[in-house]
C-alpha cells in the first residue's frame, strides 16, 4: 500500500534547466553591458565549465569566472551579473505541466509527500516557496540537512523517517537514474523516472515506471495499491 511519495525537485517538479539556461544568458548580457569585453558565447561556455567542475548550485560561478578570466573581480562587472541573473530567474522559475494538479489531487488521496534534493538549503526553499508549494510537503531534505548527496542512503532514510513510512510504503520519483533510481532502490522503494526532465538522453533508467508526464503519477499509486 503506497501511503506517501518523495519527490526530487530540480528536473521534476520544476524546469530547473530552462531557468538556468535563461538566467546566465541574462546574466552574461548584463556583464557585456557593464563592460565585459568577452564575447558572449564564449562566456557562457566558460561559466558552464566551471558549473561542471564545481556543480550547478555553486553560488560564487561568477565570480570565479571573472577571476579566472581578468585576474581580478571588477565589482561593477559582478553586481550587473548578478541582478541580470536573479532577474531572469524569477521570470523563468516555472513548474512543470499539471504539477500543482498533481500534488493537489494527492493530497485529496491522503498521500503524505517529501522532497530529497541534493542542492542547498536555502536554494531549494527559495524554489518551493517561490513557486506556491510549500504546502504541500510534510519534509524537505537537502544536501545540507543530510551531509550527504544521493545516492547516498542517509537522505532517503531521513525522509522516510519523517514520514513515518516503509520503504515499500512510499514511492520515489526523480529525473536521475545515478542518483535518484540508485539511491531509491537501494533503500527498498520502488522507483519512477521522470522521462520529461531527462537531460542526459537517458536509454535505460533501472526504475520500475517512467513517465512522460507527471499527471500519470496518481494512476500509478493507484496501480500499486490494487495490487496490495
Amino acid at each position: 500500500m503506497i501511503k506517501a511519495v518523495i519527490f526530487d525537485f530540480d528536473n521534476t517538479l520544476m524546469d530547473f534547466m530552462r531557468m538556468k539556461k535563461a538566467a546566465v544568458e541574462s546574466a552574461v548580457d548584463a556583464m557585456i553591458d557593464a563592460g565585459l569585453t568577452i564575447k558572449k558565447a564564449d562566456m557562457i561556455e566558460k561559466v558552464y565549465k566551471v558549473y561542471d567542475r564545481e556543480g550547478i548550485e555553486d553560488q560564487q560561478i561568477f565570480n570565479k569566472v571573472l577571476q579566472n578570466e581578468m585576474g581580478k573581480i571588477d565589482y561593477k562587472i559582478l553586481a550587473a551579473g548578478i541582478i541580470g541573473y536573479r532577474r531572469a530567474k524569477e521570470g523563468t522559475l516555472a513548474l512543470y505541466p499539471h504539477v500543482q494538479l498533481t500534488l493537489t489531487q494527492l493530497v485529496r488521496m491522503g498521500l503524505k509527500m517529501a522532497v530529497v534534493s541534493d542542492a542547498p538549503r536555502l536554494p531549494v526553499w527559495l524554489r518551493i516557496c517561490g513557486l506556491g508549494l510549500h504546502h504541500y510537503f510534510d519534509i524537505v531534505i537537502t544536501s545540507d540537512d543530510s551531509g550527504v548527496k544521493k545516492p547516498h542512503p542517509r537522505p532517503f532514510q531521513m525522509a522516510l523517517e519523517h514520514l513515518k513510512t516503509k520503504p515499500s510504503e512510499t514511492l520515489m520519483i526523480g529525473d536521475w537514474p545515478e542518483r535518484d533510481v540508485v539511491g531509491a532502490k537501494g533503500v527498498g522503494m520502488k522507483v519512477i523516472f521522470a522521462r520529461y526532465g531527462d537531460t542526459a538522453s537517458t536509454q535505460v533508467s533501472g526504475a520500475d515506471y517512467e513517465i512522460d508526464d507527471i499527471h500519470q503519477l496518481p494512476d500509478i499509486i493507484r496501480q500499486e495499491n490494487a495490487l496490495s
